[in-house]
């Protein structure tokens, strides 16, 4: 990367105040940043690394007002964090894109590779896989018989795709991350348990990001479902059968029980548990480490284990961290009443 403060002006549809042709190489954050970065200034906690940061340009909103002289380039655009999420989408448009098939992968004769592609080194395709155009599969990744994978999808290094899933157009699934592996099902069968065959599979939408290592377990019968545009984070468990609705975003750590249903535009933290079974409405907020034990309506903000109301956890809240001061005094009220009536 190697542009002027006026082309990336240009580009985010900002003005320069300074020199319109100082050179910028990199992105950096405000507090580390030295010469040739350029950063940006959305948090009003960092507006003072304004007048101290190396950097040779920083994106501001068009109302910032210094109070001491700025050394660095100034551009001003109308939401600087959306602006420098369009610079870094650039920045990274600009590295190099790796493409063709690398020696020692495996492509099965009966797979269908689309054009554009890239097949990194000791990744395996199975029989009857169809890759689509412009799709970037990096080393060690196996991609299983009759999986179809849609166009513009990357799989990092690592991930495993078992036979019969599909994957949408645009997503990216980070490394480590097993799609269609068995769900948890067993039989109680006298003194040991008897596998129950998973014979369904995994269905996944356009536009979904899945974090590293995290596994999405293939159906018992029918499809696990993830819809267009769910973003996940590294580490969780999603079990069989279950669905998760269209642009919902899920933090990591999270584990999901066999056939709940999740609703479109939902938000849940980190660590949260659900149990199998359940639904969980539309727009539904959910705190981390919440517990998730019966149907959420739409709308709704939980937190806690069990969860409840945000709102009540909060008030409750209160109270947990003087539970201990209030049972001593509900003792020493009653020592009191206690006395009074012996005497």
């Amino acid at each position: 990367m190697k542009v002027t403060a006026q082309k990336i002006a240009d580009l985010l549809g900002g003005t320069v105040e300074g020199n319109p042709d100082v050179m910028i190489t990199h992105l950096a954050k405000i507090e580390e940043a030295g010469e040739g970065a350029i950063t940006f200034l959305a948090n009003p906690r960092y507006t003072h690394h304004v007048y101290t940061t190396g950097a040779s340009a920083i994106v501001v909103g068009q109302s910032f007002e210094p109070d001491h002289p700025v050394k660095a380039t100034l551009i001003r655009v109308d939401d600087p964090y959306r602006a420098f999420s369009e610079l870094l989408e650039y920045y990274n448009e600009s590295i190099p894109k790796k493409t063709g098939i690398e020696p020692h992968s495996f492509i099965h004769p009966s797979a269908k590779i689309g054009k554009n592609v890239y097949i990194g080194a000791f990744a395996y395709i199975d029989e009857k896989a169809v890759i689509g155009d412009n799709v970037k599969i990096f080393p060690h990744v196996y991609v299983g018989a009759d999986v179809q994978v849609g166009e513009g999808t990357i799989l990092y290094p690592g991930v495993k795709v078992y036979h019969d899933c599909r994957i949408g157009r645009n997503c990216i699934i980070h490394a480590g991350t097993v799609i269609g592996s068995d769900g948890f099902g067993f039989a109680p069968n006298g003194s040991d348990y008897k596998k129950i065959p998973q014979i369904g599979n995994v269905v996944i939408g356009d536009n979904v990001e899945i974090g590293a290592n995290s596994t999405i377990d293939r159906a018992t019968m029918g499809s696990t479902i993830i819809r267009d545009g769910v973003k996940l984070d590294n580490q969780l468990q999603v079990a069989h059968n279950v669905e998760i609705g269209e642009n919902t975003v899920i933090a990591a750590q999270t584990g999901i029980s066999g056939s709940t249903k999740i609703g479109r535009n939902c938000q849940i933290g980190g660590q949260v548990g659900m149990t199998g079974h359940i639904r969980v409405g539309n727009n539904v907020r959910i705190g981390a480490q919440s517990g998730i034990i019966n149907d959420v309506e739409d709308n709704k903000v939980l937190i806690g284990s069990p969860a409840i109301d945000a709102v009540n956890f909060r008030k409750s809240s209160v109270l947990f961290k003087n539970l201990a001061e209030l049972y001593d005094e509900i003792k020493e009220l009653k020592r009191q009443i206690s006395k009074g009536n012996k005497s």
